[in-house]
This record gives structure tokens, sequence and C-alpha cells, in this order.
């Protein structure tokens, strides 16, 4: 029995679910359809340059969840699992979940997305345990602040690290599925690094590393 660490968007999902979040906002007519595109896309470059500055990106993506009452918020949301996350779950990465499940090994989300985006999406792939990007709420709304380590990059070694403290479990032997190269961090972490359908640098970083790379496509 082992940690099966798996990072979510573009790896276990064919999609980015921040990403789909904000397309789902537009077409509902809750931000500006305009900016909230333009910054999306530019936050979105920034990211697969591994030049972004999370710390505003989640202030951006942040902002539609204190605009809004919670209970409108958790109806967009349940319209938004089923108009743009069924779409993009795969048949590959539900085998691979299940792999790992029969071996008896527990199974973890770990991802930059926050929270109220990718709780929902873990219950559809029937992963028990989500470590992601927390988002502050006060007498039940939203504040637009982030709380906690960010979940990104370095920092996701910090949030294992604090849940293993919390949970007991060791890292021996653990596993650790992604396809960026801003998860390089936590893939050197692991005993088992996997790149799923790479980005270019985390192609070229595996290879020489000599780390497995895997697809979940198709």
């Amino acid at each position: 029995m082992s940690l099966a660490l798996f990072d979510l968007d573009h790896t276990l999902i064919a999609g980015d679910s921040g990403s789909l979040w904000a397309h789902h906002l537009i077409e509902r007519g809750a931000v500006d359809a305009e900016r909230h595109a333009r910054e999306n896309g530019r936050f979105e470059a920034e990211y697969r340059a591994g030049t972004l500055d999370f710390d505003r990106y989640t202030a951006f993506a942040l902002e539609p969840l204190a605009a809004h009452p919670l209970e409108t918020l958790l109806a967009w949301r349940v319209e938004f699992v089923e108009a743009h996350i069924r779409p993009v779950l795969q048949d590959k990465a539900f085998e691979l979940l299940e792999r790992h499940r029969d071996a008896g090994d527990t199974l973890v989300i770990v991802t930059a997305t926050n929270r109220f985006v990718t709780e929902p999406i873990a219950e559809l792939l029937g992963v028990p345990h989500l470590l992601a990007t927390e988002a502050e709420r006060i007498d039940g709304r939203y504040t637009g602040r982030a709380t906690g380590v960010p979940c990104f990059q370095a920092g996701k070694i910090r949030r294992l690290e604090a849940w293993r403290t919390e949970t007991g479990h060791a890292l021996e032997g653990a596993w650790f599925y992604s396809d960026s190269h801003n998860d390089i961090p936590l893939l050197a972490h692991v005993a088992r690094p996997v790149a799923v359908d790479p980005d270019p640098v985390l192609a070229q970083h595996a290879r020489s590393r000599g780390w497995p790379v895997i697809s979940l496509r198709g």
C-alpha cells in the first residue's frame, strides 16, 4: 500500500478545470466576458511558460466566488460539472485509478485549482482525498481571498507533507502523476514519478531522468 498522487488538470481530465469554470461563468453572464476571457488566457499562457504569478491568478480566479451568493454558486457548479467536466473525463484515467485502488493504494488529487471547483470532480473520479488551493469563507460567503499555503509548484510539497503529518501516511513508494513542468518539484519528491501526456519541458526532463511517460488520451 502506497500513496498514489495525481495532478488533475490535463492529467486525470483532458482539460483545465479552472479555465472551464471561467468559461461557464462567462456563459452564465456572471462575469465581464471580455475581461475574464482576456485575463484567463493571459494566465494560461504564463502557466505554460512557467512564469505565473500564482497570487495574482488566485485573486482573479476567486473574484467570482465573492461576487455571488453560495446558493447561486453551487447551482452553477452542478451545471458546470455536467456541461464541461463530464465531456473531458477519460476512460484510461478511471482505469489507472482503479488499478491503484485494487492495489490498496491511498488516492490523492493534488491540484493548484481551488477546492470549490475541484471538489465535485474528485468525487466524480472517486478519489477520496483532495489537496487544493483553499478559498477563504466567512459566515457562509467566500471572501475572494485564498487561505493557507497555495497548492502550486513547491507549495504542493508543503501541503502534502502537512497532510501526511495529520494523517500518518508514509511517503515511501509514493507515486505522482502529472502533465506539467510546474509539478517537477513534487515529481522529484516521490519514489515513482510518472509524466502523463507531458508538456514539452516536462517531457524533456522526464527523458533525462528516466521517468516513465504515459498517455491517458483516447
